[in-house]
């Protein structure tokens, strides 16, 4: 579908009750993203659906819209599940602001924060529960929670979900709610686990695809850089003077992005850190703060790759790369969000190559893939065997008229620059 055709799109058609028509226009919402127009129709039948769209593309508003319109109309109570806690407070919110007008009461049950506090929501009888698994089993043992009424379940990026090990929750959660039920799932991939997942416990399910699975968003410009481990900050450092705006840092462990986050304090920026040794009050005061402004880079974990949804990030980092490869998609989307543009920067070691070379496979996409001095690094012709790429050169070696990052020609990269990218601004501002 094209943007022209996209544009010309609405939300009036899609089958959605106009109390929820005026909600969506008083909250800015006009024309339907391409998940959100194949899928809602679909949904508002009743009939079970899987959903398969990249990182970024609306699809928490592609099942809430039908969630709220279904329960409202059957006296049923929805079900969603997220992976994180970020993922389940930024659900939540968007379901809070739609279900207002038709008199329907949410809940949030996450892990991380007090609670006594979820277990008064849920006294209040919501109509919609938003949890991660852990939490909601927690409860469900506890007596606090029942779900017989549930007449629609959503899952919420579903791989993600299963590459944490929440297998066993959900199936569990799965084989209690009523068998009588809708069911939405949602994915930015679809692997053969939740394959079994739709045959075991949905119902004739109807798959709405708006992009290859694993394909990367199309506006998000993608660099690699082979760098030392020793070099890494260096290069960071470079790269948080040249570009001006909000910046995201993926780190690959807690501890890496505690120090990370510390030593680009030290470099004048200020920042935040998100991981799983923070509380949930210092996440989201670092999520808040870095949508605000008042912190320039948030330093992240792999727990915030499908959990921030912070609008306008012009960069997002990845200084150690993702120990599973279909977590590259879900980074760099972060970034250029909703049809904006975006760029993604990637840290690669020499001996990373083979990682570099796998990611390119996974979103079908040759990747530019420079030196620290922003020169493109020379590899051989795709013969059908790996790839090998040349070796980096060394700070200060000769590269006569280089053309900065992007200089791409043909069918692989050459030592020179002057065909491509032109003269582009590297790291430091270096020319």
């Amino acid at each position: 579908m094209s943007r022209q055709e996209l544009e010309d799109k609405q939300f009036y058609g899609l089958g959605i009750a106009p109390t929820l028509l005026e909600r969506l226009d008083s909250l800015g919402f006009v024309h339907p993203t391409p998940i959100q127009y194949k899928a809602i129709p679909i949904a508002m039948t009743g009939d079970d659906v899987i959903g398969i769209a990249q990182t970024g593309t609306g699809k928490t508003l592609a099942f809430s819209i039908p969630l709220l319109q279904q329960i409202s109309a059957k006296g049923k109570t929805g079900l969603v599940l997220t992976p994180t806690r970020e993922l389940a407070i930024q659900v939540e919110e968007t379901l809070r602001k739609l279900a207002s007008p038709l008199g329907l009461r949410t809940a949030i049950i996450i892990g991380g924060t007090p609670q006594h506090k979820q277990v008064k929501q849920l006294k209040a009888r919501p109509h919609v529960i938003v949890a991660t698994p852990g939490r909601l089993i927690d409860l469900m043992n506890q007596k606090h929670v029942r779900l017989e009424k549930v007449g629609v379940l959503v899952l919420d990026e579903a791989d993600r979900m299963l590459d944490m090990g929440f297998a066993p929750q959900l199936k569990k959660v799965m084989a209690i709610v009523p068998a009588d039920r809708q069911t939405l799932l949602f994915s930015a991939t679809m692997p053969e686990e939740i394959a079994k997942i739709a045959r075991e416990f949905m119902k004739k399910p109807l798959r709405v695809e708006v992009a290859p699975s694993g394909t990367a968003a199309e506006k998000v410009e993608q660099e690699v850089y082979i760098v030392p481990r020793s070099e890494k900050i260096d290069l960071l450092e470079k790269i948080l003077e040249e570009y001006k705006g909000t910046v995201l840092v993926f780190s690959r462990t807690k501890h890496g992005a505690k120090n990370l986050a510390a030593k680009v304090r030290q470099m004048g920026h200020s920042s935040a850190e998100i991981h799983g040794n923070r509380s949930q009050n210092q996440r989201q005061i670092a999520l808040s703060g870095f949508s605000s402004g008042k912190f320039r880079v948030l330093i992240a974990t792999d727990i915030a790759a499908r959990g921030i949804d912070v609008k306008n990030i012009e960069l997002v980092v990845n200084f150690d790369l993702p120990d599973q490869l279909e977590d590259y998609v879900h980074r760099i989307g972060r970034t250029g969000r909703a049809g904006s543009t975006g760029k993604a920067i990637s840290f690669a070691s020499p001996e990373q190559k083979k990682d570099v070379r796998a990611i390119e496979r996974l979103i079908k996409k040759q990747l530019p893939v420079l030196t620290t001095e922003g020169e493109p690094v020379k590899r051989e012709a795709d013969t059908g065997k790996e790839e090998r790429y040349g070796s980096p050169r060394k700070r200060g070696g000769s590269g006569g008229n280089r053309g900065g990052r992007g200089g791409r020609t043909g069918g692989g990269y050459s030592k020179s620059g002057s065909s491509g990218g032109g003269q582009r601004k590297r790291p430091g501002g270096r020319r």
